[in-house]
């Protein structure tokens, strides 16, 4: 028999999942936030820093403690994390390393034509010699290999093709990321940088023991989802081979339907079979008002967002500046479970102010007194991670609903 779960059910489950029903003040020593990594999955990486850079912004959301040299003493002291490629570049939980030598080998597969023929018959030459200057020479990052070119701006050691070589040798295993400097990345043999029990080639799955990972891992964080859905969580296997899982494991899973929000029609999607048990355990999320990244994970997938929460968001970064519909790198609101808003605002470092442009409402939402002071108290909390002095509100920042 289908289990039902109402638009709210399903909203606070997958916000429950996410990190987002647990308090989020307190401390964050190393184990746990390695373990909020583990349980999120991984965190994206990205280089914009209109307030902080993405991963960071993740990581304070779910627990206001948090602070970027912990997770610095994660991936370059401990090794405890690694960054790779799941969707995105992102940071991942080191003992998830052996299901990435297997993602490695179908990631060759698929890249090495395809970049041979954008580089070139000497590609795979090329890799080589990159690869060979590692080695011998340890450590480097793209800007060091252009400075060894012979100068005419033509050569292999120019940006543009040597920053190539690294990336496919690190999204294919065989160089890692060893840290950063100035936020790029220095790449360095993996056997410098992974730790050895994490390379034991008994412990990398076959396909088979990939998809099943993959798939188990994606549904303990979704709560509940379409075999589409399943695949994308870690992009490293395919919708067909999600639908086959799910039709092999028998009674472990049960389907259940969806509500949708406002008139978004009811979907069906997995979910394992003690999903009532869990729905009894989940937690109202904190009433407290959360700025997101518009790299969350909650906004990872952007159809299902908008199925459970009504809200469609786009990162404009890439859309012209005069169509664009609120700004260039906009953070959406979350006010319990519900997405109440998006807010345009950057640090200026040069004023030493956390400045809020603009502030949308979704719908019909009215900017009451209690709300606009928790939403004070929120940046006021983030204007501190930020290592911003003030808070600033430039004239006309409330604006008309989203929807308007």
């Amino acid at each position: 028999m289908t289990l039902r779960l109402s638009n709210r059910q399903a909203r606070r489950l997958f916000l429950q999942h996410h990190g987002l029903c647990d308090p989020p003040g307190g401390r964050l020593s190393g184990p746990a936030l390695l373990s909020l990594v583990r349980n999120l999955g991984f965190v994206q990486v990205d280089s914009i820093r209109t307030v902080e850079r993405a991963h960071h912004m993740i990581l304070f959301t779910r627990r206001s403690g948090y602070r970027p040299k912990q997770l610095d003493r994660l991936l370059e002291r401990e090794r405890s994390l690694f960054e790779n490629w799941t969707h995105d570049a992102a940071v991942i939980p080191t003992e998830f390393y052996p299901i990435w030598q297997r993602r490695f080998a179908r990631e060759e597969a698929r890249l090495s034509q395809r970049w041979q023929r954008w580089r070139g018959e000497t590609f795979v030459q090329k890799l080589e010699e990159v690869l060979a200057h590692v080695e011998r020479h340890g450590a480097v990052r793209s800007g060091h290999l252009r400075e060894e070119g012979q100068g005419n701006g033509q050569g292999w050691w120019d940006w543009a093709p040597s920053k190539t070589a690294l990336e496919y040798l690190w999204r294919t295993g065989r160089l890692a990321v060893a840290g950063r400097e100035g936020f790029q990345k220095v790449y360095d043999l993996t056997e410098r940088v992974i730790p050895a029990v994490h390379r034991d080639p008994d412990v990398v799955p076959d396909d088979a023991g990939l998809v099943d990972w993959a798939c188990r891992s994606a549904l303990d964080r979704l709560g509940f989802a379409t075999p589409g859905e399943l695949a994308r969580f870690w992009d490293g296997i395919t919708p067909a081979e999600a639908a086959a899982w799910c039709r092999a494991q028998g009674n472990d899973l049960r389907v259940v339907e969806i509500a949708g929000a406002q008139d978004a029609r009811p979907r069906q999607a997995y979910a394992w079979a003690d999903i009532e048990d869990r729905l009894a355990k989940t937690p109202p999320p904190p009433g407290r008002l959360r700025v997101l990244s518009p790299f969350d994970p909650l906004l990872r997938d952007r159809q299902r967002t908008e199925r459970l929460f009504g809200f469609s968001f786009r990162i404009e970064v890439f859309v012209p500046a005069a169509q664009r519909r609120f700004g260039y790198y906009v953070f959406p609101l979350l006010e319990g479970d519900r997405l109440i808003g998006r807010l345009d605002m950057k640090a200026d470092r040069e004023a030493d102010a956390l400045t809020v442009t603009a502030l949308w409402p979704e719908g019909r939402l009215r900017l009451t007194k209690p709300r606009l002071k928790k939403l004070e108290a929120e940046l006021e909390r983030l204007r501190g991670f930020a290592g911003c002095a003030t808070l600033r509100f430039e004239n006309g920042w409330q604006r008309a609903p989203a929807e308007a």
